[in-house]
């Protein structure tokens, strides 16, 4: 089968109203949208402009809006509460999967609090700890949680979970079939470089992929990635998922879209 196109909604397409951008999603050829915060959002709306467009929804954030970490041991009721609510979201208007992250994140991305009271051993624990628990959640509601890594230094300064090997490694040690991660191309880029060595080495516990460019994070073409060689490089190992354009258009969506069709 082939990889799945999918984009974000949030990022591209803003030139119109939100709910149109299901249906302007589905005419370009994408097969799925994603976008990022629920509690904010007509969902009743959402789920009948994904159905009139025959769009599916990939999925959004599951914890971002809820101010909750999963490094921080303290928040681990209190995040499993948010999660639970967000999982209901996600039934209501049957999207796939949910995006998690190692710290709340605020206003624009930025993470909320770097916990540097605490140690790594005590973030990484506390994240473990909780995943567990988020894992039992995901499977009882059959849906798919997304961990995603994020880059420590551009846009989200302080973020615990920076690295692929950690994220896999506690992936693969929970080892539920709902928990994977989110492995997203320009974050691992700035973090780590070696994009497809990497992807090769962790795609068992890779659930999701999202592009755009570096610097700038804009479509592919921009800037120094070959995101034709790292697209028949998911095709050589037989990846057949989505991957996701979460991307900011440097001139406009029509430009970045065809930038990204380009590549598959």
């Amino acid at each position: 089968m082939a990889i799945k196109k999918c984009v974000n909604i949030d990022c591209l397409y803003t030139e119109i109203p939100f709910l149109d951008r299901f249906q302007a999603a589905k005419d370009d050829g994408f097969e799925s949208i994603e976008f990022w915060s629920w509690p904010n959002r007509d969902l009743d709306a959402i789920k009948e402009a994904a159905e009139k467009a025959g769009i599916v929804i990939a999925g959004f954030n599951g914890d971002e809006d809820g101010g909750f970490s999963l490094v921080d041991p303290d928040d681990m009721e209190d995040y499993l509460e948010f999660l639970k609510k967000s999982i209901a979201a996600a039934k209501k208007i049957g999207a796939l999967s949910l995006t998690i992250h190692s710290n709340a994140l605020g206003e624009g991305g930025i993470v909320a609090n770097h916990y540097d009271n605490l140690s790594d051993t005590v973030k990484l624990c506390s994240m473990y700890r909780t995943l567990v628990e988020a894992a039992k959640l995901a499977e009882e509601n059959e849906i798919q949680l997304n961990l995603e890594i994020l880059n420590v230094h551009v846009d989200h300064v302080g973020n615990f979970l920076k690295s692929t090997q950690m994220a896999a490694e506690v992936i693969r040690l929970i080892g539920s079939p709902n928990l994977r991660v989110l492995y997203d191309i320009y974050h691992m880029q700035i973090n780590e470089g070696r994009v497809c060595d990497t992807i090769a080495e962790y795609l068992d516990a890779i659930g999701h992929f999202h592009i755009a460019d570096v610097p700038g994070r804009h479509e592919p073409g921009t800037g120094e990635l070959n995101y034709p060689n790292i697209i028949k490089k998911l095709e050589e190992l037989g990846y057949d998922g989505r991957v996701g354009a979460e991307l900011f258009p440097a001139k406009d969506t029509e430009t970045a879209v065809k930038a990204i069709l380009s590549i598959f």
